[in-house]
């Protein structure tokens, strides 16, 4: 595949044209994966401060009974997003719910642990720990094996 890059002045978003002879399996995934990317950045509040950060910065997103938290490796900010919207404007090639009220990035996951009961605990940065719901346990399993696919 031959990928060409193209910088126009004034330019706010990228545009991507696919040029093919024909429409293949190859080209069909690329557009779905193309499909699926947000490059959008989340808009967050530091008590009074108003930020938009990068979607790569945020480890998890998170109901906490006040409405919804973003936690990146060191600190935690506020969203002024309900869950949902946030999971509609995040890349879900990276981000996934694990349960009503949680949004993880599998980008950070460094450890799944499965235990016998059929739970599974997602390991972050090493340090912080997200529960998948019994409701998301398929959808999980199916959104793992996927990306462990597209990764080879």
């Amino acid at each position: 595949m031959e990928v060409e890059v193209r910088l126009e002045q004034g330019r706010e978003e990228p545009k991507v044209v696919i040029l093919a002879g024909e429409e293949t399996e190859e080209v069909r995934r690329l557009v779905e994966q193309l499909g699926k990317l947000r490059l959008d950045p989340v808009p967050v509040r530091r008590r009074e401060e108003r930020l938009l950060l990068p979607q790569e910065t945020f480890l998890r997103f998170y109901t906490d009974g006040k409405g919804v938290s973003a936690q990146t490796g060191t600190e935690t900010f506020t969203v002024p997003l309900r869950l949902y919207e946030l999971e509609e404007r995040l890349d879900q090639g990276r981000f996934v719910r694990i349960s009503n009220g949680e949004i993880i990035n599998l980008d950070r996951v460094t450890a799944v642990d499965l235990s016998l009961s059929g739970t599974i605990r997602m390991t972050l940065n090493g340090s912080v720990y997200a529960y998948v719901s019994r409701r998301y346990v398929k959808k999980i399993k199916e959104t793992l094996m996927r990306a462990g696919r597209e990764k080879r």
